[in-house]
């Protein structure tokens, strides 16, 4: 497969800090990749990175074969990288159905006029629920954004990034405060997304890693530590020592169940 986003010799620093240095990333067209690392790796700053949020001090990152070091964030975006965030953020007055059909008048070209009528609006209809049903929100509809529990709003916000027909997905600790049965839910949702596209993500449960993801960088104190298949990255001493401490990295044969456990809980990175 083609490399569809990659970057050589990626850094950015902040007064001194490197909190990514020298990153080199390829990302295999039709792949989901994931981007793991303990607290503090650069992971975030990366996705800010790759976005455009965030100029990069040195280094290239190209989308499709095209330079886009120094295109703006709201062309990226049109130009086919879609992305959710850590935090949580939804429209809470408007609907469920409302908010997923915005997104894709916006795609379409429309501007975001609240006044145009419910018949020239009813054209995104179909897609809306389409998506909705992708995510699971059929029957919250007609709820209101606002008053959805966590999971569902990490889902509606997925459902409103994928309404952009991204090309490549970039999600940012997508399960990050879900429970076990949203993060189930969750991980099915990104395999389905995935069939078409490509996604990378951010990602501190292993086992969602291990059973979604086609390739793995590590990224620790800013740099790729490893990379490989969750067999590979996992097996590494370097990998161990980097989430557990030194001393752990002959323990080998624990560290699936202990880093998993050791970094179960949301963390910034």
């Amino acid at each position: 497969m083609a490399a569809i986003l990659e970057t050589q010799g990626l850094s950015r620093s902040f007064s001194g800090f490197h909190a990514v240095s020298n990153v080199n990333l390829s990302v295999q067209e039709g792949s989901i990749h994931a981007l793991i690392g303990p607290n503090g790796a650069g992971k975030t700053t990366c996705f800010n990175l790759l976005t455009r949020f965030i100029d990069a001090t040195a280094g290239r990152i190209s989308f499709q074969g095209q330079d886009i070091t120094r295109t703006p964030a709201d062309a990226v975006a049109r130009l086919g990288v879609g992305r959710s965030f850590q935090i949580s953020a939804v429209f809470g007055q408007l609907s469920v159905f409302e908010s997923v059909r915005l997104a894709l008048q916006r795609r379409r070209g429309y501007s975001m006029d609240w006044w145009r009528s419910d018949r020239a609006l009813s054209a995104f209809d179909e897609r809306s629920m389409e998506l909705l049903a992708e995510a699971g929100l059929s029957d919250w509809a007609d709820h209101l954004a606002g008053e959805l529990p966590y999971g569902r709003k990490r889902a509606l916000e997925l459902a409103t990034t994928l309404a952009l027909e991204p090309r490549v997905l970039l999600l940012d600790e997508p399960m990050a405060g879900m429970g076990a049965e949203d993060i189930a839910h969750a991980a099915a949702m990104i395999r389905q997304a995935a069939r078409g596209r490509t996604v990378l993500m951010v990602e501190h449960n292993l086992s969602v890693v291990a059973d979604l993801c086609d390739r793995i960088t590590v990224l620790a104190r800013g740099e790729v530590l490893a990379e490989g298949d969750y067999a590979a990255v996992s097996g590494d001493a370097r990998v161990v020592e980097a989430y557990l401490g030194h001393g752990h990295a002959g323990q080998r044969k624990h560290h699936d169940h202990t880093a998993a456990a050791a970094t179960g809980e949301p963390h910034h990175g």
